[in-house]
């Protein structure tokens, strides 16, 4: 053990140095440096999250020295450090802030901490595929922690710190690091080890939660015909509100509220429940899709500026239609639940006004400066390439399914894109997966992807529908709540409809967003305006609700705002909800052919 250690080209260590200041404390060990100097640097962004976030500004200090004594370091930009010659080993020593209780960050306090490496772990200029050695130790006087990761073991017991190796600093960085006093839950699917690691308040039924999540990953594992990994960990942060994940290789890490986890006694699967399990189900399907089957622009990795590809949809959109489609192959949801899912996923499309403006390809290619980045026009003037990228999955697979009379389906075309792709570690070209689908399936779809991939037209997916024996409906949303998904309550005499977005900031209700083409577009309103009184009456966000119950259609309303400083007055005219909330049901009366392609399709 002694000697693999030794044998490493880096060695690194991380203690927790103090709790209550976030603050890490980490030594990098190079034996043997550059004789010219050795240049430093931190990645700038975290492969899965599409922006730069310049991790290198929550290092406070950073300090060399060698055999002699203290070295020079000057910092060359904001991620990189030139460190000067030395006779012998270099030491790195630099203190980092650790606030960032998302996915993608670092965060420590006296209850629990995580990493993600590349905001602790600088790596060394000529030494990137050189195999690393990671020493992590526990807070002071912290003896209920244990430590979680999918990097090897070195020393320490098995769930205890100690040291770890990762064959490159690539894998390093890919396997994030959750501690604290964790409880786990572990099940095997294909022979391979998988474990749940929770830390956090909660109460959940830890038996259920690895009773279904083996469920759904045997579903997956199924699909691509088995498991590409030795094991597995979900490294889970439970909080009272949050939501998030982010793939790994071998792991993923995710933040869940408390109250989205089963408890015990509970039976069938709550809305919160099922908002999890697609989330656990999203980051395992990215085990295949994204972290091995990669686009060719992103293969390898360039850690210190943006890298553009156009096919995030095909690597995010394609997980999003699968993720919900694997609750429903795994037996935890039905039909019916399934399809509101779907139905809320097209809702998010119909709802965005940006679909006219930006292409598929667009939003994949922009996510850098856009996606990652919205701001009050966001609605306006972009797509999402996950929402709209599951609809145009959506579309791809029933239309391969009824153009081959059930014999391909777009499963069909992922299994080939892993067997191609996937597992000779290649990455994706652009265009590839178009040409493959009509490989696979013997059908022509050049039409099919223009369209939906470098065009703003809505694909077909009603009419798709209709003919696998289920109907879309649209109709106007119900408030600000309504996820769509589900039948409306008063379809048939639709709320008024303002075309803005609100939220209420203290006693404040501010316009978060102005819809382009909307009535409080036609007024002059603005994103930022704060609104004070609609027809002589103060609003409040319970009153504005309220008033749109009641406030009659293609009528001018009198609206007072404040701008900034100054009140302002205009007129606004509100009209009938537009029919962007999407629900789907089974059409049972549909003919023989449409019920045997739903019950191909769903099951139902």
């Amino acid at each position: 053990m002694e000697d693999q250690i030794s044998d490493a080209s880096i060695v690194y260590r991380l203690r927790p140095a103090d709790v209550a200041a976030h603050l890490f404390q980490m030594t990098c060990r190079i034996d043997t440096p550059d004789p010219a100097g050795q240049r430093v640097y931190l990645p700038a962004w975290i492969p899965g999250s599409y922006l730069v976030r310049d991790y290198a500004r929550h290092i406070l200090s950073l300090q060399a020295s060698g055999p002699g004594g203290p070295v020079a370091v000057h910092k060359i930009d904001k991620a990189t450090w030139q460190v000067e010659p030395v006779n012998g080993p270099l030491l790195l020593s630099a203190e980092i802030y650790a606030n960032d209780l998302s996915v993608r960050g670092a965060f420590l306090d006296s209850r629990h901490a995580f990493v993600n490496g590349v905001c602790v772990f600088p790596t060394v200029a000529g030494h990137e595929g050189a195999r690393c050695v990671v020493h992590i130790e526990a807070p002071a006087d912290e003896t209920q922690w244990e430590v979680a990761t999918a990097l090897q073991r070195l020393s320490g017991v098995e769930g205890g710190f100690g040291a770890f190796t990762a064959a490159s600093y690539d894998e390093l960085i890919d396997c994030p690091v959750l501690m604290g006093p964790l409880v786990r839950a572990s099940f095997e699917v294909a022979g391979v080890p998988h474990t749940f690691s929770l830390v956090g308040k909660h109460d959940a039924d830890l038996d259920r939660l690895a009773e279904d999540a083996a469920t759904i990953c045997a579903t997956h594992a199924d699909m691509f015909g088995g498991l590409p990994m030795p094991a597995y960990q979900f490294l889970v942060t439970v909080l009272n509100h949050g939501y998030g994940g982010l793939e790994h290789c071998d792991s993923s890490a995710l933040v869940c509220s408390r109250h989205d986890l089963p408890r015990p006694g509970e039976t069938g699967v709550s809305e919160r429940y099922r908002k999890f399990l697609g989330l656990v189900s999203h980051e395992y399907f990215h085990l295949w899709n994204v972290k091995r089957i990669r686009p060719a622009e992103l293969t390898p990795y360039d850690l210190q500026s943006e890298n553009y590809t156009r096919q995030l949809w095909l690597f995010e959109g394609i997980t999003s239609y699968y993720d919900d489609l694997g609750l429903l192959r795994s037996g935890l949801i039905g039909a019916d639940s399934y399809l509101e899912l779907l139905g809320r996923t097209l809702t998010r499309v119909y709802r965005s006004g940006g679909r006219r403006r930006q292409t598929l390809e667009e939003s994949s290619f922009d996510a850098w400066i856009k996606f990652y980045r919205q701001d009050e026009n966001s609605p306006n003037a972009l797509v999402s390439y996950y929402a709209k990228g599951a609809m145009v999955a959506l579309a791809l697979d029933l239309e391969l399914r009824l153009r081959t009379d059930g014999l391909r389906s777009l499963d069909s075309v992922m299994r080939e894109l892993w067997k191609v792709y996937g597992t000779a570690g290649q990455g994706v070209p652009d265009g590839a997966f178009e040409r493959l689908a009509e490989e696979v399936s013997g059908v022509r779809l050049d039409e099919f992807f223009h369209q939906a991939l470098r065009t703003t037209v809505d694909p077909p997916v009603g009419i798709l529908l209709a003919q696998f024996g289920v109907r879309l409906v649209l109709r106007g949303a119900e408030g600000a709540a309504d996820k769509g998904g589900r039948p409306g309550k008063r379809e048939a005499e639709p709320l008024a409809w303002l075309g803005l977005d609100t939220r209420q900031h203290g006693e404040r209700l501010m316009i978060r967003h102005v819809l382009t083409g909307g009535p409080a577009h036609a007024a002059g309103l603005s994103a930022g305006d704060q609104l004070l009184a609609l027809n002589g009456e103060r609003l409040d966000a319970r009153r504005l609700k309220k008033a749109l119950a009641y406030l009659p259609l293609e009528q001018d309303a009198s609206v007072h705002v404040f701008r900034r400083d100054d009140l302002l007055e205009t007129r606004l005219r509100p009209v009938r909800a537009p029919r962007d909330t999407a629900y789907l049901c089974l059409d049972d009366a549909a003919d023989a052919a449409s019920l045997a392609r739903r019950e191909a399709w769903l099951g139902a």
